[in-house]
């Protein structure tokens, strides 16, 4: 039976190991840390569980689909529930807006709430949508460094189609077409964050992610995000994957342009087939380091990174549910800040998500666990103490202004983490969350590919590769690199 050896149990990598189980190979997990799942992690203190890392959930019948893979109902194993509120939203002068999940209600409460006709909601959402259609079966389902990719139906009219996708505008510049109300263009203008980008530098196609969350729906996973690492590693140790944690890879082998298999501290495995789930950047600094590099790829921006505050919180806010965001009275300057500057915001866009709201033995009762982020630069040195103590204290002035509170008296418990941490825990370069930054529009869509071009049957999956980052593009990559491989 040939052998595959995957390099890190992230999402990608374990979604790698259950398509090629399935395909006939004999694979193998290797991890440094001692529990699977990379950055999609849980723990709990004093009484509070925390999902450690990504809180939003969507298109979920990826997740699905691994489990009718093997003929399972993903029920057995997993389940979620659709969310009726998408996001509340927050503004300095005691401004607020809810979004809700059904499109009719949202176009409605939002063209009275933001002063917008109905109808420019209603084309905006279509055009979302119709961006989404356009270009889904290219650029997140198939790998764009294949000419039969290009060889299809769906280029073409995706080529024809070119205007529609505003590629040469920003995605500032396409919402401020479509509205006249900041708030509005600020709320559209947030969907950029959701691959670690500026909106006022990302091309306007990212207007689709919209369509992903409003049209497709946004979802609660029974147990908390942790929940879909839990079940796809239970899915895989059914299946006979093996997994070896607290096994950090030291190099990747290979010999006249053939990979060979890898080698940890303590011994070399031979394999048929090497996927790397580890950041790219990662991946050929520290397992390729005298293999020729791709330095135009790697040399891109890296996206943003994240400073998150766990709080278990000694009250309940009715206001706030799953998934809030305070944002901040300048969002152009927060991003010229992150980007520009590798500094923070005095007066950043906050994120607060509460599972608790959904999960109630998440905190105790009548108490709430608040995951407190805002975007912050990569790691390149900066004094993150300094900046910790500096964001925390205009985070809790913002909160207590936005809300009336003190915010500061509620907090019982706390943990941090910042890009450093993200950075040595899950060997993303410079604690980026995406990889590389979607600024631009050749950086939005040529990532590095999902194999390699100078060794033969040695493949990459993740957030920092193609597709990009974020749970659902990182199972499309387990999904792109299968198709790679040939069947046995």
């Amino acid at each position: 039976m040939p052998t595959a050896l995957i390099i890190g149990a992230g999402i990608a990598g374990i979604a790698s190991a259950l398509r090629l189980n399935k395909k006939g190979y004999e694979v193998t997990v290797f991890e440094a840390n001692d529990y699977p799942g990379g950055k999609l992690h849980a723990f709990q203190k004093d009484g509070y569980r925390f999902d450690a890392g990504p809180s939003l959930f969507t298109m979920p019948w990826l997740v699905d689909e691994l489990f009718e893979l093997y003929q399972l109902n993903p029920k057995d194993y997993f389940d979620y529930k659709t969310k009726a509120i998408v996001c509340n939203y927050f503004w300095e002068g005691g401004k607020t807006f809810s979004v809700k999940a059904d499109q009719q209600t949202f176009i409605e409460e939002a063209s009275v709430h933001f002063e917008t006709k109905p109808e420019i909601l209603i084309q905006y959402l279509e055009n979302s949508k119709q961006k989404y259609n356009l270009t889904a079966n290219i650029f997140l389902k198939k790998s764009l460094h294949k000419w039969k990719t290009y060889l299809s139906k769906d280029t073409i009219k995706a080529i024809l189609a070119l205007s529609k996708l505003t590629i040469n505008a920003t995605l500032d510049e396409v919402n401020q077409s479509y509205f006249s109300n900041p708030h509005l263009v600020q709320l559209f203008n947030r969907y950029a964050t959701y691959n670690g980008s500026s909106p006022f530098k990302t091309p306007g196609i990212m207007s689709m992610i919209p369509h992903l969350e409003m049209n497709q729906g946004s979802f609660f996973p029974e147990g908390g995000m942790h929940s879909i690492t839990k079940s796809l590693y239970k899915l895989a140790k059914d299946q006979g994957i093996k997994f070896q944690f607290n096994t950090p890879v030291k190099k990747i082998e290979h010999k006249q342009g053939v990979v060979q298999g890898v080698s940890t501290k303590q011994d070399f495995h031979k394999g048929d087939l090497v996927i790397s789930n580890m950041d790219i950047f990662s991946t050929y600094d520290r397992l390729l380091e005298k293999t020729k590099k791709p330095q135009r790829v790697l040399q891109q921006e890296r996206s943003s990174s994240a400073l998150i505050f766990y709080w278990g919180i000694n009250h309940s806010f009715p206001k706030l549910d799953l998934h809030n965001i305070l944002f901040s009275d300048n969002y152009q300057e927060e991003f010229k800040y992150i980007f520009d500057k590798k500094d923070l915001y005095d007066d950043p866009t906050i994120y607060i998500n509460i599972t608790s709201k959904e999960n109630k033995s998440d905190a105790p009762d009548g108490k709430e666990n608040w995951f407190v982020m805002i975007n912050t630069p990569g790691n390149s040195g900066q004094d993150w103490d300094s900046l910790k103590r500096k964001a925390k204290a205009n985070i809790i002035k913002k909160i207590n202004r936005i809300f009336n509170i003190d915010i500061a008296s509620l907090i019982e418990t706390e943990s941090i983490l910042d890009p450093v941490t993200i950075e040595s825990k899950t060997s993303s370069h410079q604690g980026s969350l995406y990889g590389a930054s979607s600024n631009s529009k050749f950086s939005a869509f040529l990532r590095h590919p999902n194999f390699s071009t100078n060794i033969k049957n040695l493949y990459f999956c993740g957030g920092s590769v193609h597709p990009g980052g974020g749970i659902p593009l990182c199972l499309l990559s387990a999904k792109i690199v299968n198709d790679l491989i040939p069947s046995i």
